[in-house]
């Protein structure tokens, strides 16, 4: 139970109104109402005057996974004061802003899988026999296309990324949060849990189903060069589709997580980030080098799904590799 929610329980278990808990505290109403539906949290003084009024301890108030007012057994830890303190207005200020870039984050992902469909569809359409448009024509239009799409996604993306530099500490770890905020947050990610879950099983649907215009001219279509080609950009538009879902949902509930300590964003996941940066750098390049030697985009994309499952072995790799080390050093 957060602090808001116990702030609540003792107020209405005594019968008191938020402007009668507020005139003993010797604040505003609006300031108990802030407290009770978890905007705002009460600081130090406060706390202390509220664990007076309501004969509770202030463990209790402050401790989360305490469920009854009874005194709680203290380690005599205390936080480290060489980590930097997350207060509550941080907190939601670093979800904010990453709930805001989401769609153009989203959109900058998907435009380096889509960048291609353009040139594929052209280069396909300009073997046909009624084809309008020479092969240097098509080539050359589809090639701006592509850059523009990439240079666009680019600068959105270091545009981004200069904007949430300022909140650089918090994806390295190197803080703690004060009092409260880990419920609040925890409390913000079971909201938008419904959400996340809901886009990325769309987004896994649509990437396991990508595959499926490419077998249906195979298997359906025979020899048409133009229908494999429609095939291979239909496929790109449903990956580019799940890999929106997947970034656009993942912002919010990834700002959580990194407030959390969680999923990825644990001590030992952080650890292999920087293999991850370099593989997909590498991946990116070879993709791109490979493309423009052979003009052979509507094959080429092959490489992605391909990398992508090298990731995963190479992820799991990693943490047996982990998990090994921590039995050794046991």
């Amino acid at each position: 139970m957060i602090l808001a929610d116990k702030i609540t329980a003792l107020r209405r278990q005594r019968g008191w109104s938020q402007e009668e808990l507020a005139g003993q505290l010797g604040v505003s109403r609006q300031a108990v109402s802030k407290w009770e539906s978890a905007s705002a949290i009460p600081d130090l003084e406060r706390i202390l005057k509220m664990s007076q009024i309501f004969e509770v301890s202030t463990d209790y108030l402050l401790k989360e996974e305490l469920e009854q007012p009874e005194v709680a057994v203290t380690t005599g830890e205390e936080p480290d004061e060489r980590l930097r303190s997350v207060s509550l207005e941080e907190a939601n200020a670093f979800i904010e802003q990453k709930k805001r870039f989401a769609l153009s984050q989203a959109l900058s992902v998907a435009a380096y899988i889509l960048c291609p469909v353009l040139l594929i569809f052209l280069a396909g359409y300009c073997e046909l026999d009624n084809a309008r448009i020479s092969e240097n024509g098509a080539m050359g239009i589809g090639l701006v296309v592509l850059l523009l799409m990439v240079g666009v996604a680019t600068v959105v993306l270091i545009l981004i990324d200069s904007r949430m530099e300022k909140y650089g500490y918090l994806k390295h770890g190197g803080f703690r949060l004060q009092y409260g905020v880990e419920g609040i947050v925890r409390k913000h990610q079971e909201e938008v849990s419904a959400f996340h879950r809901t886009c990325v099983a769309a987004g896994t649907f649509l990437c396991i189903m990508s595959a499926i215009p490419i077998f249906t001219v195979m298997g359906f279509v025979g020899e048409n060069d133009f229908a494999g080609v429609i095939a291979v950009d239909v496929t790109l538009i449903m990956v580019a589709t799940g890999v929106f879902l997947y970034v656009f949902a993942g912002e919010e509930w990834g700002a959580c997580q990194i407030l959390l300590h969680e999923g990825e964003f644990t001590p030992e996941e952080q650890s292999g980030k920087p293999i991850f940066k370099i593989y997909w750098c590498v991946v990116t390049a070879l993709y791109l080098g490979v493309s423009f030697w052979t003009f052979q985009w509507h094959r080429t994309w092959l490489i992605w799904p391909c990398a992508g499952v090298l990731a995963g072995a190479l992820r799991t790799i990693l943490r047996i590799r982990r998990e090994a080390q921590k039995r050794n050093a046991g």
